[in-house]
């Protein structure tokens, strides 16, 4: 439809870490949105306000990696807070030929 599909792997996998974080993490609702502009933005916002974390998961550690995985596939992310909910972004760059 908005014919990215160089970004569906990537996008896929962004919105799985940080999908499976809001529901893991969060506190319902959990929504996505997915925004087309001059980036292809992700946005996961959930109803816990507390501050997301980056952090480097050890070799023997289950989890601890969603963050880092999004951090290093999008250009940019980070989180913004609201009243009672916080919102968890990134932004992937749109080739110019789209």
């Amino acid at each position: 439809m908005w014919g990215l599909d160089d970004l569906l792997f990537t996008t896929e996998l962004i919105v799985s870490e940080l999908v499976t974080n809001a529901i893991r993490y969060g506190h319902p609702p959990a929504e996505l949105r997915l925004i087309r502009h001059n980036v292809l933005v992700c946005e996961v916002t959930d109803s816990n306000s507390a501050q997301p974390r980056l952090r480097r998961a050890r070799n023997t550690d289950e989890g601890g990696r969603g963050l880092f995985l999004v951090a290093r596939l999008a250009e940019r992310w980070g989180c913004r807070h609201g009243h009672n909910h916080k919102t968890i972004w990134s932004e992937q760059p749109i080739s110019r030929a789209h």
